[in-house]
């Protein structure tokens, strides 16, 4: 017998959790893109080589194997094989949805939960009858035929947990096809398992006074072990569908979702792009957000019907019951979902859910008078306390009147990207007093703030209080609604800025002069990754003497189309007016800015000690214009351009990189770290979504915030994406 057996199942189940947790982005990130290959075990962190986390197909490939050892590795590695599900291909998701959800044919998945039924009250009463005799008692088949009927009659009992004709095996049952299955659609197959189990513990503790042991029962389906998954690399380009294929015969479709979510208890983790967005219908906003908590809270009955105790036979009691044992959502992503059908859906789930109804049921008086003491239960506003995480970058079809009551839905926010949305001013005062105690927050272009409210929601809001990431990015075509006034107020009074807990901080398009950077705002001494664009008039001393004296930790830089001294940089007021050649930007690129802050100062030869010259700060990754990045050709020195996959760039210094848990500089030509940096600037954009630094778009999926890494289609999002 293999050694192996004589472990507990605990152990093998742990060290399957973490060969799982090697995948995961290191809880300090380097903020350098993810290098793919074999680099060993990173020994600190953060760590850019080797890097902070296996890659995620080499962790899968582990858990697999582990899977093929033997019955007791199946066991503790599959839970976590399933644990994160990444949608990529289309023929991959129609396999997805076979495996877990039994796909489109009912018949066949009713008739695959039967037969696992079957199998498994044969074993357990031939299990427990063999311990009756171990204990003395006299076994027949009586008494085996007495336990299986006594466990069917429980299941089949006035509760009806299981469904009665899930009780009989597939070959047994009528084939008539009248028989109906309405009733079961919104029975879970994890549910339905346990009930089982239950119930035959119940009966043969009931019967027999000796204590058996029960086997739990073996349930194929994986759907319970799944508690995260994203489409961010879901698309169907190439696969030369004709338009109406791709509107008729879609892959992702709401019934197929919805059937996949029933299945899924521990979902915790859900991100949607704009390829599958027409499949984010009502219900599977429904079983989405109404998992957990909500479905735990006192029954609410849709508006305009009858308050029904009792009922046995409505699904949408039927729903909020199965619902009731499913874990809150707590991240979720809807970045670029602007389909008509997710509006709608968005539109029907507030308006059901977290508008209060106008006094009851207006069309018959009566009924909700004679109800009120029970109305007054339900007309309140659903809360989802589960959700932490919400990223909705990119939703301008969304009316303000839908976004405001959605939002505030969620009191215990942490992590928020409202970016290019339609947010209000009311919906920060709003959001100002609530529970919610935001970590991160991103309020990018969008369009109907003022400066009067984002001043007001920094400096007094509780729920701003805390913010350790903010980005208020604007650019020519959406400044920044702030004035220099209000910028004064804020760096001066506002408890995310006198804190000194800034990590991540972008205020392209203020008006931020170099008095406010010198004399009214505080040091930032966490401070990692600054954005400073579109401020034609601040000039680069000004910058690099804040980076200097209050921000030393500075790692990324970003000044497309700041300061007078970098070249081709267009006024705000007029185009195209030049302001120095390509040789003076550069000049004063590298004498102000890379010079004082990036190099090691020079060191006497006459010393006895060995002494490592550090720089003076920690800046390595500088964002420029197209055309300063252009001008600058293939840079200077250590100093090389990497382009992203769409329009941004950035001039970094290919031998700068946190090893071993330290940045270190002036790294050998045939250092990792820096043969790789030098073939992501050799590739000119040729490379892949998620390479890029100061991202645009928050992380919310993992909790990891402006400082996180994306790819697929939320890296072209963070990375590509100029605006």
């Amino acid at each position: 017998m293999s050694a192996v057996w004589q472990y507990p199942p605990e152990l093998l189940f742990a060290i399957s959790g973490i060969v799982y947790a090697a995948s995961l982005p290191a809880a300090t990130s380097s903020l350098d893109p993810i290098a793919l290959g074999e680099y060993g075990p990173p020994t600190a962190l953060p760590s850019s080589m080797p890097p902070g986390s296996w890659p995620s197909p080499t962790v899968r490939r582990t858990l697999a194997n582990l899977c093929l050892v033997n019955r007791a590795w199946y066991d503790a590695a599959k839970p976590w094989l399933w644990h994160k599900i990444e949608v990529r291909l289309p023929l991959s998701w129609l396999s997805l949805v076979e495996e877990i959800s039994g796909g489109d044919d009912d018949q066949n998945t009713e008739d695959s939960t039967a037969l696992a039924i079957e199998v498994y009250i044969q074993a357990a009463t031939k299990l427990a009858l063999a311990s009756t005799a171990m204990a003395g008692a006299s076994p027949n088949e009586d008494t085996l035929k007495n336990w299986k009927e006594s466990v069917l009659e429980t299941l089949g009992g006035p509760d009806d947990s299981v469904p009665p004709e899930l009780l009989s095996p597939p070959a047994s049952r009528d084939p008539s096809p009248r028989r109906l299955r309405a009733e079961n659609t919104s029975s879970a197959r994890w549910k339905i398992m346990r009930s089982i189990g239950e119930a035959f513990q119940n009966v043969v503790y009931q019967n027999e006074p000796v204590i058996l042991y029960v086997p739990k029962l073996h349930d194929p389906c994986p759907g319970r072990f799944v508690q995260y998954m994203d489409f961010k690399h879901f698309r169907t380009i190439g696969m030369r569908r004709s338009v109406e294929e791709n509107v008729t015969s879609r892959f992702v479709t709401g019934e197929r979702v919805q059937a996949l979510l029933k299945q899924m208890p521990n979902l915790m983790a859900f991100g949607a792009t704009e390829y599958m967005d027409s499949a984010l219908t009502l219900n599977v906003l429904n079983e989405l957000l109404l998992r957990g908590s909500p479905s735990r809270a006192r029954s609410r009955p849709s508006r305009g019907r009858e308050v029904v105790v009792g009922s046995v036979s409505d699904p949408e009691e039927e729903d909020r019951e199965r619902r009731q044992d499913y874990k809150d959502l707590e991240a979720l992503d809807l970045t670029g979902c602007v389909s008509a059908v997710f509006v709608y859906a968005l539109t029907q789930f507030v308006n059901t859910h977290t508008l209060p109804s106008l006094e009851g049921d207006r069309r018959d008086g009566e009924r909700a008078q004679a109800s009120q003491s029970v109305a007054s239960n339900w007309e309140e506003p659903l809360k989802f306390p589960g959700l932490r995480r919400l990223c909705m970058r990119g939703i301008k079809s969304i009316q303000p009147h839908i976004l405001t009551p959605f939002v505030l839905a969620f009191p215990s926010l942490t992590h928020l990207d409202l970016s290019a949305t339609r947010v209000t001013p009311e919906l920060l005062a709003a959001l100002g007093d609530s529970s919610a105690r935001l970590r991160s927050l991103a309020l990018a272009r969008c369009v109907l703030l003022t400066g009067e409210s984002i001043k007001n929601f920094l400096i007094y809001a509780l729920a701003a209080a805390r913010i350790e990431e903010l980005t208020l990015y604007g650019d020519w075509t959406f400044p920044s609604p702030l004035s220099t006034e209000d910028l004064k107020e804020i760096f001066s009074f506002a408890p995310c800025f006198t804190s000194g807990e800034l990590t991540y901080l972008d205020l392209s398009s203020a008006p931020i002069t170099k008095e406010l950077l010198h004399d009214v705002c505080r040091p930032q001494p966490k401070l990692r990754s600054l954005g400073l664009s579109y401020i034609p008039d601040l000039e680069l001393g000004a910058i690099a003497q804040f980076v200097l004296r209050k921000a030393v930790n500075v790692e990324v830089l970003t000044l497309i189309s700041t300061s007078p001294e970098l070249d081709r940089a267009r006024v705000r007021a007029g185009m195209g007016s030049l302001r120095g050649s390509a040789l003076q930007a550069s000049i004063a690129l590298h004498s102000q800015v890379i010079g004082p802050l990036c190099t090691p100062p020079y060191m006497s030869i006459l010393s006895t000690t060995p002494i490592v010259p550090q720089a003076r700060t920690r800046l390595r990754v500088i964002e420029l214009s197209v055309p300063a990045l252009t001008n600058l050709a293939t840079g200077a020195g250590t100093w090389r351009v990497i382009r992203s996959k769409g329009g941004r760039g950035w001039y970094v210094d290919t031998a700068s990189g946190w090893v071993g848990g330290e940045l270190k500089r002036e790294l050998l030509r045939d250092h990792p770290l820096r043969k790789h940096m030098e073939k992501l600037a050799n590739a000119n954009g040729n490379v892949s979504n998620g390479v890029g630094w100061h991202a645009r778009k928050m992380e919310v999926l993992h909790g990891y915030g402006m400082l996180g890494q994306e790819d697929g289609l939320y890296g072209v999002v963070s990375f590509a994406y100029q605006g």
